[in-house]
């Protein structure tokens, strides 16, 4: 796996070194986690960006489940819609969010997102304060995988500010599709 990297090995002349706290992810170094109808994109993680923030791109099929009801304690979180369409919990209300739309959702605000039923849905993600969260994601593929159970991630709220919640309003926009 790489990471976050200088501009060097550039096709660009030589720049030198990075100013302190800036952080550079080629899109070669990306690594890039599949499974089901969901692709993740891990960005950046805490660690490589000082704590600040950690980012992923997040890739769902048309109607695909992203992420069920949670709120975080200690981060902001952004969501910005690259392309497609996307359901989203906000407290107790589900809207939609379309291309170019951006929703900010800040500490102990439950929310979810799923692609809307007749689209995909392309977003960048960005969790700020940083949680060092790409093993989160990495934990998700082994149970995708059928190598987890799904449960295994109740253990791990706390390390991953991601603390899970049952939303009926939530569950009857899912089921409704």
């Amino acid at each position: 796996m790489s990471g976050p990297s200088s501009l060097s090995g550039d096709a660009r002349p030589a720049e030198g070194a990075l100013p302190a706290g800036a952080v550079v992810v080629r899109a070669a170094d990306v690594e890039t986690l599949t499974g089901g109808p969901a692709t993740i994109r891990l960005l950046a993680d805490s660690e490589a960006t000082g704590g600040a923030l950690s980012t992923q791109r997040v890739t769902l099929a048309q109607g695909a489940d992203g992420a069920m009801p949670h709120t975080h304690k200690l981060s902001t979180e952004l969501f910005y819609v690259l392309d497609g369409s996307l359901d989203v919990l906000v407290g107790d209300r589900v809207l939609t969010a379309a291309t170019g739309d951006v929703l900010v959702v800040p500490p102990e605000l439950p929310h979810a997102f799923a692609a809307s039923r007749d689209s995909t849905a392309d977003l960048l993600i960005v969790l700020t304060p940083g949680v060092e969260r790409f093993e989160y994601f990495r934990q998700l593929g082994r149970i995708v995988r059928g190598e987890l159970a799904a449960e295994s991630l109740l253990d791990m709220q706390d390390r991953f500010d991601t603390h899970f919640l049952v939303s009926p309003p939530w569950r009857a926009a899912r089921s409704s599709r």
